[in-house]
């Protein structure tokens, strides 16, 4: 009984896996709706002069989570009665739903707690059963919106929720895998291509940052403005914070040098603001050039841009300096492409249209901020990865040590071999070590045995007199004397080849003495 409930069958298969995926994306799309529904209807509540009933904000609901996936919408309340389209899309209130598919997608395949072996599907049906869930519960939204104040575009809503959710499964079942990388190169050009966009990004929140402050008072009384009780102006404020990654898009576009639109007739740009702008009233725009021609201070936006390609281009010479130049460059080319692909999704969601007539351009133009990112990171990006490359495969130089100078003995100072800690002439003298003290004794006895040698007579291939047959030997190297002596060799206790070897006299032995007649005789023989 205990084998048949352990089998996989009865627990749940693939099939089973991709159906608890599918649940998985439908719960990221319930959890994104009812986090902003809980901030919209705290609004409402707490405006003491609210709009309409729970039927209208859950409309609203419906078609700011819609917005937030980039899909168009068509507010129907003007007072033209013409729809007037709605397509910038706040970009902090976007990031919620794709971290919520992100996180969906990465735990469908968790092997689970305590590294239990549960069922998971493939990575590709993790995707498409994560992305599937999910883009369900989105269908049913653009349905319920067709029946309010903000019905979704239809065009807009089959493009671009699938391509977003797509997007952040598949990015969460990489990052479940472990971000695996085919090469050393691919490693490389993601890490390369975020630097450059982070850095963009902040530079372009610091481009926006500085006039916002410099303006402060025209920006509070356009805060103060737009609402008159705290909760409007609560509501005024979410709504800054959820526009505050726009406005560094703003910044980073303003830097790149395309600009950004301030309705159809007018564009900023570092050189100056041209046109007449249809700037409606809200705090962030306070930041908005003035018009007339730039200054020194609106040119410094493009350090911006140049600092992030340098920055990429550094990213991709620091890891390449074992690579060919080819491989730096195409690699420092396709950072710099993700980087330009990147930023010109987020230049294509941060701007669109506000209204009709005049205000149906307002922010950069996608297609314009993209292309100046990728000449940017080009132009500035890959000389310096090759030159980053070139200065890391430099051999370093050798120093140079001088030689040492020698010094000349002092005369008055001299050295006796004393005992330990003895001194001459108020001075100490250092006793020889005993090693070096043997091998001078052994050199002596070496040159008593070569003296000897010569005096006896020279056999055939004697040396010369006045050159010595143990020069160049590699024995005297090793065992050098400090106090100008020759080294030892043990070999040369015995004799040489050509010295005589004299066979040893044999010592006569004494004759018996002759004894006399007298001495013969023993005394007591008589």
């Amino acid at each position: 009984m205990t084998h048949v409930t352990e089998h996989p069958l009865v627990q749940g298969g693939r099939s089973a896996a991709l159906a608890a995926a599918c649940v998985r994306g439908g719960v990221a799309a319930g959890l994104g709706l009812g986090a902003l529904a809980v901030l919209v209807i705290a609004a409402w509540i707490s405006s003491p002069f609210p709009d309409g009933g729970p039927h209208d904000v859950l409309h609203t609901v419906a078609g700011l989570w819609l917005l937030a996936h980039g899909v168009d919408l068509l507010r129907t309340d003007t007072l033209s009665d013409v729809p007037a389209p709605l397509g910038v899309v706040p970009l902090l209130l976007a990031a919620l739903p794709v971290w919520l598919v992100h996180r969906a997608a990465r735990d469908t395949l968790d092997p689970g707690a305590g590294g239990r072996n549960r069922p998971r599907p493939s990575p590709s049906g993790a995707i498409g059963a994560v992305a599937g869930g999910y883009l369900l519960v989105t269908a049913a939204v653009v349905l319920y919106s067709e029946s309010g104040p903000l019905p979704a575009d239809l065009v807009t809503a089959g493009l671009w929720p699938p391509a977003v959710v797509t997007g952040a499964a598949a990015a969460g079942v990489w990052t479940a895998l472990g971000r695996p990388f085919p090469g050393p190169r691919w490693a490389v050009l993601p890490r390369a291509a975020g630097l450059g966009l982070v850095t963009l990004l902040a530079g372009g929140a610091a481009a926006a940052t500085v006039p916002l402050v410099l303006r402060a008072d025209r920006a509070q009384g356009l805060f103060l403005g737009l609402a008159g009780e705290w909760s409007g102006r609560a509501a005024v404020l979410l709504l800054v914070l959820a526009l505050l990654p726009n406005a560094a898009v703003w910044g980073a576009a303003y830097g790149l040098g395309p600009g950004f639109a301030l309705g159809t007739g007018a564009l900023a740009t570092p050189l100056g603001l041209a046109g007449d702008p249809a700037v409606p009233p809200f705090p962030l725009l306070a930041a908005v050039p003035a018009e007339g021609r730039g200054t020194w201070l609106h040119w410094s936006a493009a350090a911006v841009p140049l600092v992030a390609a340098v920055l990429l281009g550094h990213r991709v010479g620091r890891s390449a300096r074992t690579w060919s130049v080819r491989d730096t460059v195409l690699t420092a080319l396709g950072a710099a492409g993700a980087c330009a692909a990147a930023f010109t999704a987020l230049a294509g969601a941060a701007g669109g249209p506000l209204g009709s007539g005049r205000l149906s351009a307002f922010g950069p133009v996608w297609w314009q901020a993209g292309a100046a990112a990728a000449l940017w990171t080009v132009c500035a990006g890959v000389p310096t990865a090759l030159g980053v490359r070139a200065w890391g495969r430099r051999s370093p130089r050798p120093k140079h040590v001088p030689a040492p100078v020698p010094t000349a003995p002092d005369p008055t100072e001299t050295e006796t071999e004393t005992g330990e800690g003895a001194a001459t002439g108020g001075k100490l003298s250092r006793m020889p070590s005993l090693k070096w003290v043997r091998l001078l004794d052994r050199g002596r006895t070496r040159n008593r045995f070569r003296l000897r040698g010569r005096r006896s007579g020279a056999a055939p291939g004697t040396p010369e007199p006045g050159t010595d047959p143990y020069d160049g030997d590699p024995y005297d190297d090793l065992y050098g004397d400090p106090f100008g002596d020759t080294g030892y060799e043990p070999y040369d206790f015995l004799p040489a080849a050509w010295e005589p070897t004299a066979k040893p006299k044999p010592e006569p032995k004494a004759k018996p003495e002759p004894q006399s007649e007298q001495d013969s005789e023993a005394p007591g023989g008589a």
